[in-house]
């Protein structure tokens, strides 16, 4: 049986990886533990001595990278759960034993895990693999943006923002932890804060984060992981899932 440890900071990520091991791995994977951060993961590990690893690459307080420079017997497979684009994965991916890009696809998850059942891995300079990806993502912050309101100033994390919504000169932006940001500036001015690549416009009225797109329906609308659900212009649509899926 494989000892496996879950790492990262959204608790949905951690479900949805314990419900796809549960589904098809329940006889070959054991999860003793999980963390949402670079202290808890460090204890679990040393506690646990996992077989298998799954990383977030960022985390609230630090990053997956962080966790492995601090852990000096790496005798684990890891495997990388991450929103991390194409090219910032090339750069991973010299050490580790997969990585899968975030929303979770069931086929890539089902085949990295199949690698580390089987041992199926060449020999890995797990240090060098450290390193390299370290000095890499060492510039790699999460993106933060400033939004004033007409009683505060936030400052929000992009990756944590779900979507947003313009009504005129008005631009009300959603974030993970249920909040609702209302600025006084209309839609366009309001995509301007937000990086280009991440942010799909869907609808006249709508922004979404790519990252946190779940599905498209049938009935027009983009299901987001939170199931908050999203309106598509039909004018838009094939942009849309062009740009998403």
């Amino acid at each position: 049986m494989i000892k496996a440890i879950l790492v990262d900071d959204e608790a949905y990520i951690r479900d949805n990886i314990k419900a796809k091991l549960l589904q098809y791995f329940e006889e070959d994977i054991q999860i003793v533990g999980e963390a949402d951060g670079v202290e808890s993961a460090v204890k679990l590990i040393q506690d646990e001595n996992p077989n298998l690893l799954f990383l977030d690459i960022h985390l609230q307080d630090g990053t997956g990278f962080d966790i492995l420079n601090r852990i000096s017997d790496k005798n684990f497979d890891i495997i990388f759960i991450t929103g991390f684009d194409n090219h910032a994965i090339k750069a991973i991916k010299v050490g580790a034993l997969d990585y899968i890009l975030k929303p979770i696809d069931n086929n890539e998850f089902r085949q990295a895990v199949i690698k580390a059942i089987d041992g199926s891995k060449q020999e890995l300079d797990i240090e060098k693999f450290v390193e390299i990806s370290s000095e890499y993502f060492q510039g790699v912050q999460k993106k933060r943006i400033v939004l004033k309101t007409l009683d505060n100033v936030y400052v929000v994390y992009e990756d944590d923002i779900l979507y947003c919504k313009s009504e005129g000169n008005y631009t009300t932006f959603y974030t993970q932890k249920s909040e609702k940001i209302l600025i006084s500036k209309p839609m366009k001015k309001a995509l301007e804060l937000l990086s280009d690549d991440i942010f799909i416009r869907c609808h006249q009225s709508y922004l979404v984060n790519k990252k946190h797109v779940v599905r498209y329906n049938k009935q027009g609308v983009l299901v987001m992981n939170s199931e908050v659900k999203v309106p598509v212009s039909s004018r838009r649509k094939d942009y849309v899932i062009d740009k998403i899926f």
